[in-house]
């Protein structure tokens, strides 16, 4: 066999595996909770997450709704992308509004420039799961992209204010993951905890998943700031006098708010593109969320308040 058919062979065995403990993950979220939901932003990792949910419960439907956490200012290629899916699967999806958690005084928008609505997610978040009382909340995030979240265990005990005690976690031996929680403690799951970005990629090329248009490369109005890339074809973000728009061929690697995501300058207009890019990158996706470049702790304290 040639050493390009081993290292193949390498990479599906590998992703595979990876694939197999998703949905063990998966199966065991269902058999322990009461009531799970599945996070779902629109983005590749929840995207991702959705394919393993399918191959876990095969052939019967996804047993938990969708709940997005909506900002109001996201990409509308990502809420489009977002409907079209859910339409297709047939599934329930629960939408929460931060706008609601502003009108209701229960959070203050900020100002100013490097204003965002990505840290006041969290407020909605917390009241939606005590609102329909879910026990276990499965998201994408991965322990590659920033430091906090590789202190994550698999099932992560949140306490009955929504907080995360980092120093406080259970030991998971094994991979034996213990869901026996408190009254009025959750769980937040991560079935993809160990995957890393080219993992995810490598899985969407290999399935043939379908994702949002804008992870591949296009035309954009764009203007700089701070070196960073950011959109300028919505009011979002804010946008001062002598930062001029210019347009220019780029991609986003990473899909949050609006207002603080900022874009990659790129070619690659495939799947196949992409995950060559990403290969060859020394950058983390993470690099163009200025949200995490507020502090050296700026996730860890917003997952201690009850963050994703």
């Amino acid at each position: 066999m040639e050493k390009s058919e081993v290292k193949k062979q390498e990479n599906f065995l590998e992703v595979n595996a990876l694939e197999s403990e998703a949905i063990y993950i998966f199966r065991e979220v269902a058999a322990q909770f009461e009531k799970p939901v599945l996070l779902f932003s629109g983005g590749k990792d929840s995207i991702t997450l959705v394919r393993l949910a399918q191959k876990a419960f095969w052939p019967a439907k996804i047993p938990f709704p969708l709940m997005h956490i909506d900002t109001g200012h996201n990409f509308p290629e990502t809420i489009a992308f977002r409907d079209k899916l859910v339409q297709e699967l047939g599934a329930e999806l629960i939408i929460r509004n931060v706008q609601d958690s502003i009108d209701q005084g229960k959070v203050i928008e900020e100002t100013g420039k490097y204003a965002s609505r990505n840290m006041l997610q969290t407020t909605t978040l917390l009241d939606a799961i005590e609102e329909f009382k879910f026990d276990a909340c499965i998201g994408g995030a991965r322990r590659d992209e920033e430091k906090a979240r590789a202190k994550e265990r698999i099932f992560s005990v949140r306490d009955d204010f929504g907080q995360w005690d980092e120093k406080n976690q259970r030991p998971e031996l094994f991979d034996l993951l213990n869901g026996k929680i408190e009254l009025g403690q959750n769980v937040r799951v991560f079935p993809i905890s160990n995957w890393t970005e080219l993992d995810v990629w490598s899985y969407i090329e290999k399935e043939e998943i379908e994702i949002p248009s804008i992870y591949f490369a296009h035309q954009r109005n764009i203007f700089v700031r701070d070196g960073l890339i950011w959109s300028a074809e919505d009011n979002v973000v804010f946008r001062a006098e002598d930062e001029q728009v210019e347009e220019r061929t780029v991609r986003f690697r990473t899909v949050g708010d609006m207002s603080c995501t900022a874009a990659v300058e790129s070619y690659a207009d495939t799947i196949t593109k992409v995950v060559s890019e990403i290969r060859d990158s020394k950058i983390s996706e993470r690099g163009a969320r200025i949200d995490d470049k507020r502090s050296e702790a700026a996730m860890e304290k917003r997952k201690q308040q009850g963050y994703f």
